[in-house]
């Protein structure tokens, strides 16, 4: 199987045929909620497969242990057990060792230690480039790190598609760049960003290239040799897993390089009063214990995704996009906000009703059993960009279907006419 790609997003000429029930069938919630559960809120969190599941609970209730340092056989099996869900994710990601691959609790958590422990490289005066796009997990760290070494933030803005806007990387990128973090998909707008030309940019002046992949994970297999890029994060509860464990992918070379994050247990080589020496990576990252249970059901989710039709999922997740935005425009008083077709776009749409709180609308669209999500969906910068407070946001995963699209549709025709 072919690994996906960004630009394999696009919808294909000839849609292969995909087998929705049997798909849907493998996330247990569905049956749980009967058929007026419409769920369209996976950007924030998916709902866990079958597989992923089945490794948390036989952990926690068949094999429970604590890893890494245990003898005895259940320790040990524990510990095994971790490493592979260490390697599926790898697997997942494209990447050339499991030992590039970082446990942690989730992109945010991932997101922090490429902060802390790039910006202890930098120096008063060197620039750290983000984007207007960027969630608040890719801002804030970055924030707090600059301002212990006197760093400076700068954003590439955007376009009028609310993408950023790439044309002017010239005159933001210099050699005071040093480090380039941007959102592979936007958790707000669902466009995908063409890494492919801020690799280049990073490359000529040397910087290092962070990826924010919590959005573009749960869309198919990745490959992060291709993109180009030293770092990448992305959360295992978006990819069909359990809460609370994600990943950090770095380049092997890299990890060799940094420092630690947080200090404690299972992160040393050896400890006296007077210094400590640190554990190769990726254990140097992971101090304490870790999250066992969900980094087994996100490995779990990990490998269970890698076998599935992508093409077909892809079609079949840009045709509700396309149902959606067309549905959305044919609404009096409702806005999309993002880019307009399909090209280059994750199954993610937030919009606007005038005159109506994005949090009304939401409680309104519960009353029909569809889940959205209204608020500012921690992107506050590119809320302002487009000079609007907050929006709703619908996004789509692989399980949705039609009906979902319009239940929605249904419920915003209802809520125009009750406070439009």
């Amino acid at each position: 199987m072919s690994r996906a790609r960004a630009s394999e997003l696009a919808p294909p000429n000839a849609a292969p045929r995909l087998d929705l029930a049997g798909l849907k069938g493998e996330f247990p919630i569905f049956e749980a909620q009967g058929p007026r559960f419409h769920y369209l809120d996976n950007a924030a969190t998916g709902q866990i497969c079958r597989a992923a599941a089945a490794a948390l609970v036989d952990f926690e209730t068949r094999a429970r242990a604590n890893v890494k340092r245990g003898v005895y056989r259940l320790a040990d099996e524990a510990t095994q057990a971790f490493e592979e869900a260490r390697a599926r994710i790898a697997a997942y990601l494209g990447a050339r060792e499991a030992r590039e691959v970082v446990i942690t609790s989730g992109t945010t958590h991932a997101l922090n230690i490429a902060a802390h422990t790039l910006c202890a490289r930098l120096r008063p005066g060197d620039e750290i480039l983000l984007s207007l796009a960027e969630h608040h997990a890719n801002i804030v760290p970055w924030q707090l790190a600059a301002a212990r070494v006197g760093a400076v933030i700068r954003a590439i803005p955007l376009d009028a598609e609310a993408r950023l806007d790439l044309d002017r990387l010239t005159d933001l990128v210099s050699r005071k760049t040093k480090v380039i973090a941007v959102t592979h998909c936007s958790n707000v707008t669902g466009a995908l960003t063409d890494l492919g030309r801020i690799r280049e940019a990073a490359q000529a002046v040397g910087a290092l290239f962070v990826v924010d992949g919590a959005q573009r994970a749960p869309h198919g297999p990745l490959d992060v040799q291709a993109m180009g890029c030293d770092l990448y994060a992305l959360s295992g509860h978006k990819l069909f897993g359990a809460t609370g464990a994600g990943a950090l992918w770095i380049r092997a070379e890299l990890a060799e390089e940094l420092p630690p994050f947080l200090g404690g247990g299972e992160m040393i080589r050896r400890v006296t009063i007077e210094r400590t020496s640190f554990a190769p990576a990726p254990h140097r990252f992971e101090a304490g214990t870790p999250p066992i249970g969900p980094a087994l059901a996100m490995g779990a989710a990990a490998a269970w995704l890698a076998g599935l039709d992508w093409q077909a999922i892809h079609a079949h997740e840009l045709a509700l996009t396309e149902r959606l935005l067309a549905g959305l425009r044919a609404i009096r008083g409702v806005r999309p906000i993002g880019p307009e077709g399909l090209q280059a776009r994750a199954p993610l749409v937030s919009f606007v009703v005038e005159g109506v709180h994005p949090h009304d609308v939401c409680q309104l669209l519960d009353m029909r059993g569809v889940c959205t999500r209204g608020g500012h969906h921690c992107a506050q910068p590119l809320h302002e960009a487009l000079g609007l407070e907050a929006s709703v946001r619908a996004s789509i995963a692989l399980y949705n279907e039609a009906e979902d699209v319009d239940a929605l549709l249904e419920g915003l025709e209802d809520v125009v006419r009750r406070l439009a």
